[in-house]
């Protein structure tokens, strides 16, 4: 049924990144954003040119056996006969690389948000509502100078944020000057 489900729905090998992407990607381009920490699987923020990204979630672009750990790029799992694909090498379950409910965030990019965010000066927040608990966990450890909030809807965090924005973040960014 997973494997159904994530063939049918997360198939976003052919989607494009948009200004909101394009913008964060020019602005690390210039030296003015030091990485993006995102909840998206998508690798968007890659496609549009970021290279300093911390994928929380994982990718549905890489696959791994969860028994030899080998890797798959992109296709592997979509593009698979199988219902359930196997690792060609050990005969083990090939899974997406994305973080599932109830399952711990991947170490390395974990660790590299947490000190991303530790370092900064400036977070800004964008497109998440901070419902999903890794995601306000990382906002909370925030204590740099400001705190910038974007998304259409409100969080909980915008009492402690020096300037919010109700809007869409490919909107807001588009508007900077860079």
């Amino acid at each position: 049924m997973f494997f159904d489900y994530f063939r049918r729905n997360l198939d976003c090998r052919g989607v494009q990144p948009n200004d909101a992407h394009k913008k964060l990607a020019e602005m690390e381009r210039r030296g003015k954003l030091d990485g993006v920490i995102t909840q998206n699987i998508d690798g968007l923020h890659q496609k549009a040119g970021s290279r300093n990204v911390w994928e929380i979630h994982g990718s549905a672009l890489r696959s791994y056996c969860v028994s030899c750990h080998a890797e798959y790029g992109k296709d592997y799992v979509f593009e698979n006969a199988e219902e359930i694909p196997h690792c060609p090498k050990c005969g083990k379950m090939v899974r997406p690389d994305v973080t599932l409910y109830g399952e711990l965030l991947p170490q390395r990019a974990y660790e590299e948000a947490v000190a991303l965010i530790r370092y900064a000066d400036l977070l800004v927040i964008g497109g998440t509502s901070l419902e999903v608990g890794s995601a306000a966990q990382l906002a909370h450890m925030y204590h740099g100078k400001y705190l910038v909030i974007i998304n259409k809807g409100r969080t909980k965090m915008e009492g402690k944020a020096d300037l919010v924005f109700h809007d869409s973040i490919s909107k807001v960014l588009n508007t900077i000057q860079i």
